[in-house]
């Protein structure tokens, strides 16, 4: 089940949502570094796991919280509560993992994260005001990733995602080759989600 900490009540609100299959995983531990962070500069923050999350991934996604189970619900109201929204997730054939994927497919409903409007192209980004920051772990190197295949991880959830509901990107974080990192390098990395955290909550 779903799980939250609050800090400073005059901070910043800012949801971590940990998008990784496996609880003992990097993506855990560069979330709770920037949860760290954030804290440290007065941000009320709260974490759900997508280890922990009980739900149907062919489950119906309808409108608003139609058709949910109590903790995509749950995800949904902390996404409401925030200000600021942080993914953490693996890179897994060029997107995040497929539980997760299902998550914004049922979670970021019509009638919550957007609305259409009449019968045209036209829709109303209904979590306006919010910003967010994506941190993604991967085998490939961001560099070979982006030469190569031009980053789809990263547009996909800058610009069909994050922008599609009226989230603001601040930082699309990807971070590699996970295989090939050294002990000094992952502290390094750790370092940088802190740094994230601090930013975001200001």
């Amino acid at each position: 089940m779903s799980s939250a900490k609050t800090a400073n009540a005059q901070g910043r609100n800012i949801f971590i949502w940990v998008a990784h299959p496996n609880a003992d995983s990097l993506c855990a531990s560069l979330a709770d570094r920037y949860a760290s962070g954030a804290k440290a500069k007065g941000a009320n923050v709260r974490h759900m796991a997508l280890s922990e999350m009980d739900f149907d991934t062919d489950g119906p996604s309808l409108k608003g919280t139609e058709g949910l189970e109590p903790d995509l619900v749950a995800w949904q109201q902390n996404v409401a509560w925030a200000d600021h929204i942080l993914i953490v997730h693996p890179y897994w054939w060029a997107s995040m993992p497929a539980r997760a994927k299902a998550v914004l497919d049922r979670g970021l409903s019509s009638g919550f994260a957007y609305q259409y409007t009449g019968r045209g192209m036209g829709w109303n980004k209904l979590l306006k005001g919010r910003s967010g920051d994506a941190i993604i772990t991967s085998d490939t190197p961001p560099l070979l990733d982006t030469l190569l295949y031009r980053k789809p991880g990263r547009r996909v959830l800058r610009n069909q995602v994050f922008d599609f509901v009226g989230i603001k990107a601040r930082k699309i974080l990807q971070l590699g080759s996970v295989k090939l990192a050294k002990l000094a390098k992952i502290e390094n990395w750790l370092k940088q989600a802190e740094q994230l955290g601090m930013k975001a909550a200001r």
